[in-house]
């Protein structure tokens, strides 16, 4: 049997493995932000690493010049002409010093606001690829949560270590060439001693990197109450109920949780690092009592000394600089396996058919064959066994309890998921054959937890179709369908106005007023299937009355699916569906299901009580 140690040892070397295979694709990313700031920024690294050995040199033929000129007896003119192009060449290597840092500067700040914006884009559009299936599940929050936090820090921190390592290593080996030919004990003893604390300084980077991992829940509540205190569509209830505190309380212990866990893993990576530091000192300053001992001796020159000295104090720094950076592309590495593992998540579920397209049949609609469907991680069906057709230019009415099952068959019908078993059909053909932008032009939604965009409101409602968000007539003409019309004519510049609060003149509305205008961009996109889920659920009653005045000029030659706890809505369909426990329990007119005397007939009643 293996002990213990090895497999340790062994776990230890392949989580570097792992984290240093990040820095190729990192680097990949770099090169797809910007290649020329990538070229740029490698010719630097070859300057850069080249004139810290050269600087030294120059100083020591600087040096030994002046001590010849004065052994020689030079006049003082003479000594100086004699040194002068060394002191010169100093002075070149000094400033192709400083304009390299400079460009070194201006590269980087270039590369980390592209880079940047290339990783958050991939995220975000990443996010957008996913199917909705996905949003569903807490720990693809958790596996989000981890490729945000950091990953556009880290991703320029690996690359920018990735530049600096090999800087280093021209440095160094340039630096080993010296030391090489003045002792070699002396060079493996001033590396070797720094190498205990790069160990060290890793294993607690390894250490942090699944501290924050793990804890990836707690970072998202920790922004959710953020969101609680600060947002204004929370402000009220917060302010109402005395929440504050007791929320920013929980935010606080959470905080000193994070914080203590933190602070104790860097204490203890401190002290050690510290200590094994104090090892690399001893050797430096051993190795500079023996080169002052040589000099004095008249074993090596002054210039030599200088020059000695200097590579000893250079090359240690350089030498840690090598393995701080060697830990910085392990430590970021392992953060940004966080952002591969996300953007490599699956995207489809179910594949589209392999055979072609079958051609649409217009004189069907839409279909349910045995569908079911359950959401990811659940045991029990959200949809049992639907089998529902509704014909072109039909509209159906969905109604039942909360959590029936009502707006889970819409969005299986948009494509937001796929059934589980059995198909969706329009016009006779799989919508899995339609490719998800031709879907979306054709059936056109209105949620009820519709977004309020912080856009102006001619935005806010040509959002709706997206291709047509020029098209100022269209907007009118959607906005009269939905009586967006009339907040339009009550707001200060119309439809240029700035609708909510989170920018500068920005206008906030009423419930029913956002309302009409999410009615109004789902009017704008003319689809042929049009679904209105709790369509009138914040007008008032004589708004609602307007709208559905309308309803059969709005719907005209559409198919229609209309969810909605209204009856006085629900009987202007042409069919009803009660939804019961994820099944249709009736189907049926609005006075046929009365009759029937069943579950529609029971609710019905309840409400129509309280209007007497």
């Amino acid at each position: 049997m293996t002990d213990a140690k090895p497999s340790g040892w062994r776990a230890r070397v392949d989580e570097w493995a792992e984290a240093l295979k990040n820095a190729p694709r990192a680097f990949a990313l770099l090169w797809e932000a910007d290649p020329a700031s990538t070229v740029a920024m490698g010719a630097l690294t070859a300057a850069g690493g080249a004139l810290p050995v050269s600087q030294a040199w120059v100083t020591k033929l600087i040096i030994d010049g002046v001590l010849s000129a004065v052994k020689r007896g030079l006049e003082p003119a003479q000594g100086l002409r004699s040194v002068l192009p060394y002191v010169a060449a100093e002075f070149g290597l000094i400033l192709a010093g400083s304009i390299v840092g400079q460009l070194r500067q201006l590269v980087d700040k270039l590369i980390d606001h592209r880079l940047g914006h290339l990783v958050n884009t991939r995220i975000i559009r990443k996010a957008l690829a996913l199917e909705a299936r996905w949003f569903e599940d807490a720990d693809f929050y958790d596996k989000m949560q981890n490729a945000r936090r950091q990953s556009e820090y880290r991703a320029m921190s690996l690359v920018r270590a990735g530049f600096l390592l090999a800087q280093n290593l021209l440095t160094l080996a340039s630096f080993v060439a010296v030391l090489l030919a003045f002792n070699p004990w002396v060079a493996l003893i001033l590396f070797g001693a720094a190498i205990p604390a790069f160990v060290v300084q890793a294993r607690y980077s390894g250490l942090q990197f699944r501290l924050e991992t793990w804890r990836a829940p707690e970072t998202r509540t920790m922004a959710y109450l953020e969101q609680l205190l600060t947002l204004d569509t929370t402000v009220k209830e917060v302010k109402l109920f005395g929440l504050g505190e007791p929320l920013l309380e929980r935010y606080a212990r959470m905080f000193r949780k994070i914080f203590e866990e933190d602070a104790a893993l860097a204490k203890a990576s401190s002290v050690k690092a510290v200590l094994w530091g104090l090892l690399a000192t001893l050797s430096y300053y051993g190795a500079y009592v023996w080169i002052v001992y040589l000099t004095v001796a008249g074993r090596i020159t002054l210039g030599q000394m200088s020059l000695y000295i200097a590579v000893f104090s250079q090359s240690q720094g350089t030498f840690q600089g090598m393995l701080d950076n060697l830990k910085g592309l392990y430590e970021n590495g392992l953060f940004l396996q966080n952002l591969f593992t996300f953007l490599g998540l699956a995207q489809s579920a179910i594949p589209a058919p392999a055979e072609a397209r079958p051609a649409e049949d217009p004189s069907r609609g839409v279909e349910f064959e045995d569908v079911w469907f359950r959401y990811p991680g659940r045991e029990d069906w959200a949809l049992q066994g639907i089998t529902l057709s509704i014909g072109p230019s039909e509209k159906l009415a969905l109604v039942g309890e909360n959590g029936a099952g009502k707006t889970t068959l819409i969005k299986l019908l948009t494509r937001l998921y796929e059934p589980t078993r059995g198909r969706v059909l329009f016009r006779g053909v799989d919508v899995r054959h339609f490719p998800p932008e031709e879907l979306a032009r054709r059936v056109g939604a209105i949620f009820q937890d519709y977004v309020r965009y912080h856009l102006p409101l001619s935005e806010n409602i040509g959002l709706g179709s997206v291709e047509h968000l020029g098209d100022f007539a269209r907007i009118e003409a959607s906005a009269r369908k939905s009586g967006a019309d009339e907040v339009a004519a009550s707001l200060p510049k119309r439809y240029d106005t700035m609708l909510g609060r989170w920018f500068d003149s920005g206008h906030e509305l009423s419930g029913g007023q956002w309302q009409k205008i999410a009615l109004a961009r789902g009017f704008m996109r003319e689809a042929e299937v049009l679904i209105l889920d709790e369509p009138t659920a914040s007008l008032d009653a004589e708004a609602e009355y307007d709208i559905f005045r309308r309803f059969q000029e709005l719907s005209e030659g559409k198919i229609v699916l209309l969810v909605s706890h209204r009856f006085s809505t629900v009987r202007m369909a042409d069919r009803i569906a009660v939804i019961e426990g994820g099944k249709i329990s009736e189907l049926g007119s609005h006075d046929d299901l009365v009759r029937r005397g069943g579950t529609y007939a029971r609710l019905f009643e309840l409400q129509a009580q309280g209007y007497r």
